[in-house]
């Protein structure tokens, strides 16, 4: 069963983020992928994924993306930020953050925490999503 991975990314952050994504296609290649819409643009440029891309960020694709989280319909996101820039919509990324600690959704905000995910992604360490999917409250086991 493949996961659903998100990618997002602050402008500055951008290239960071095509060129970790470009480096581990391998590794995303089965799985559902989204992104909010100009990350999801550059990245689909240099590779061969096919991400489903939400909004510009700050035109509402954190929240669209905090929306599958909230359903615990997300299982990664990899959100590089940039600490050294204030966003305008600084509301928006601390309710997502605050919504993957509430459903236990990995998130990595820098290329460190990332790389330790998708390595972890890569051995199949993330088996226990399928248990959190599969015993949804409200769905058959």
């Amino acid at each position: 069963m493949g996961l659903k991975i998100a990618f997002i990314a602050h402008d500055r952050k951008k290239d960071e983020m095509v060129n970790f994504v470009t480096a581990y296609e391998h590794v995303f290649v089965p799985h559902t992928l989204y992104s909010t819409g100009t990350t999801g643009l550059r990245i689909m440029e240099r590779t061969s994924l096919n991400i489903h891309r939400f909004m510009s960020g700050p035109l509402g694709g954190d929240q669209q993306i905090g929306a599958l989280v909230a359903q615990n319909e997300m299982d990664l996101i990899i959100f590089l930020r940039d600490p050294l820039m204030a966003q305008p919509h600084e509301p928006d990324i601390t309710a997502l953050l605050r919504l993957c600690d509430v459903q236990g959704i990995p998130v990595a905000t820098n290329v460190a925490t990332a790389e330790l995910l998708v390595k972890s992604l890569e051995r199949g360490d993330f088996g226990w999503r399928e248990l959190v999917h599969k015993y949804k409250p409200g769905e058959p086991s």
